[in-house]
Formats: C-alpha cells, sequence, structure tokens
C-alpha cells in the first residue's frame, strides 16, 4: 500500500496490516481515532495536555496509553521499550535524527501533512486511510460518507440563501491581524455557509498578515466576526487592543469564540472538528443564516457567542 501525503510517499507492506498498535507524536489525528472507535489502538501520544477526547483520558489514567513527551523532546526510549507497529506525525524537520533511531529500530513511521489541506472534506476523508491501516474499511466509509452527506446538505441550503452576510475572523496578535488567505480553509467553509468573506478574492492558501487599519476598512460592512480566541466578555477582547472599539462588527455584537467544547488546554476544534467538517460549518450556517429555521432544535457545537 501506497501513501502519499504531502511531500511524502509512504510504502507499507501488506503483511503489516492492519496496525495493532499506534503512536501519535501530534494530537491533531486523534479525532480521526475517535470518529472510528480506535482509541483502543492507540499506545502512546504526546502532550497529552491539550487533548480533548474523554476517553483517550481515561485510557492514559488506566495506563493503556502512555505519554511519550512533547514537541520539544520525545521519550525515545518508552516508544522503543513499547514497540508500537507505527508512529504518526506531521514532519517536523529538527526530529530527523528521532525518526531515523526510530525507523533503524523496525518502527513504521508515517508522515502526514493532512493540516495542510484546505478542503475540508479532503481533511475528513483521511478517515478512509485509517480506516484502511487498521481494518475498518466498512466503518470509515460509512462514517465519511455521513459527513460529506450533511456537509453537501448544508452546502445546498447555502446556497440557495439570498442573504450573503459580511464575515472578519480572527483577531490581533501584537501589530499584525492575520487573516486566513482567500483559498484557504476558513475561507472554503465561510464560502460553503453561505457567507461572504472579507478576504474572499485573496488566492492565498496561508494568513495573511495585515494592519488594523488595513482589517478595519475591509471590515467596515462585517455583519459577523467569528473564530475570536476565548475571553471572558468583550471588554476584556479590549483591553488587548482598545481600537476594536471603532469597528461597527464589535459595537453590533455578532462576535463568535470556537471555544464551546474547550477543557483545560484543550479544544475539541483541533480534534474532532477536524474531521467534523459538516459540524463546524453547520455551527458557521446558523450563526450567518439565523432566519433559516432547518437546524433551529441544534446546539451550536465548537461555537460560543462572545458577550
Amino acid at each position: 500500500m501506497i501513501i502519499n501525503s504531502g511531500k511524502f510517499k509512504n510504502v507499507i507492506l501488506k503483511e503489516k496490516l492492519p496496525f495493532q498498535k499506534a503512536m501519535l507524536l501530534n494530537s491533531s489525528l486523534i479525532g480521526y481515532f475517535s470518529e472510528l472507535n480506535l482509541e483502543n489502538k492507540i499506545t502512546g501520544v504526546s502532550s497529552p495536555e491539550y487533548i480533548f477526547s474523554e476517553k483517550i483520558h481515561q485510557l492514559i489514567n488506566q495506563n493503556q496509553i502512555l505519554n511519550i513527551g512533547n514537541e520539544q523532546k520525545y521519550d525515545i526510549e518508552k516508544i522503543l521499550f513499547n514497540k508500537p507497529d507505527v508512529i504518526f506525525t506531521n514532519y517536523v524537520p529538527n526530529f530527523t535524527n528521532t525518526y531515523d533511531i526510530l525507523k533503524k529500530n523496525g518502527i513504521e513511521l508515517i508522515f502526514l501533512d493532512e493540516f495542510l489541506e484546505q478542503n475540508p472534506l479532503e481533511k475528513s476523508k483521511y478517515l478512509l486511510l485509517f480506516g484502511k491501516l487498521f481494518g475498518v474499511e466498512k466503518q470509515a466509509e460509512k462514517a465519511f460518507k455521513n459527513i460529506e452527506d450533511n456537509y453537501k446538505k448544508i452546502q445546498t441550503l447555502a446556497s440557495k440563501t439570498t442573504n450573503k452576510p459580511n464575515i472578519l475572523c480572527n483577531e490581533m496578535y501584537g501589530s499584525q491581524w492575520f487573516l486566513p488567505g482567500g483559498n484557504s480553509f476558513v475561507a472554503r467553509l465561510i464560502n460553503d455557509a453561505g457567507g461572504n468573506y472579507i478576504l474572499k478574492d485573496n488566492k492565498e492558501a496561508s494568513s495573511v498578515p495585515l494592519s488594523f487599519e488595513e482589517v478595519f476598512v475591509k471590515s467596515e460592512n462585517a455583519n459577523y466576526w467569528i473564530n475570536i480566541s476565548p475571553h471572558q466578555n468583550k471588554k476584556e477582547l479590549l483591553t488587548l487592543n482598545q481600537n476594536y472599539s471603532k469597528m461597527k462588527v464589535f459595537n453590533s455584537g455578532n462576535l463568535y469564540m470556537i471555544n464551546n467544547r474547550e477543557k483545560d488546554g484543550s479544544n475539541d476544534y483541533f480534534e474532532s472538528g477536524v474531521v467534523r467538517c459538516d459540524l463546524v460549518l453547520r455551527d458557521y450556517f446558523k450563526i450567518f443564516h439565523p432566519e433559516d429555521v432547518t437546524f433551529k432544535s441544534e446546539s451550536l457545537v465548537y461555537m460560543k457567542v462572545l458577550k
């Protein structure tokens, strides 16, 4: 089996599959395991404090899953002693030596660049890959089909709406306001949810740094301000930057954070939200189109009002 992800090509021998024991060097992949009920195949994770999943924490407490270090330093002895079949990670150049040691000891190392994928459904589609690797293909196909069907249903609803509100997102960091590029994951979600993203004509997939003045001008007619990081209230947001008070959208009050499912240092938006793009899209659709009653009985999953 050949896996191409980003600039990496992994060739996996058939006889090694399905994998039984996996370790994850970055928690962004946990959502895929949770969606397929494969938590019991995980034997090690890094930085558990950033993991949201209740089940993973239970297994850590029962010593079924080991803490194998963090992004600064992995515990190589612990990893080798516990002999996983496979380790999944995003490639980090600083860890080339670590990767070499693991490979020399016969551990399958799979580099995935799923975080670079800008199409929400393509990111969810990694479910099919994990289904193949762990012998749960049917389950994975079913899970992905469900996400895809839901997503397309919302997309269709959004395309029929006459009202396309203007959307601003993120916030200032220091002297810069990093807005998602017009070809980014977030820009696509906004568009698919029937929003008019203020940077939609931009061609970048990565973040675009702008000054407050530039964003102020572009967001003059913004109706909603989304993906704000967690704050207690609007007043707290102002302590970071007084200039926000000059913005119409700040004063009109349609502000949303992405911390509805947050616990200590972890945020489920970056875990299950990576996989369940249909639920993220539904949140945006509900926010942008309060006049539509299709999902009236559903609560917001990842988003929360900032008052």
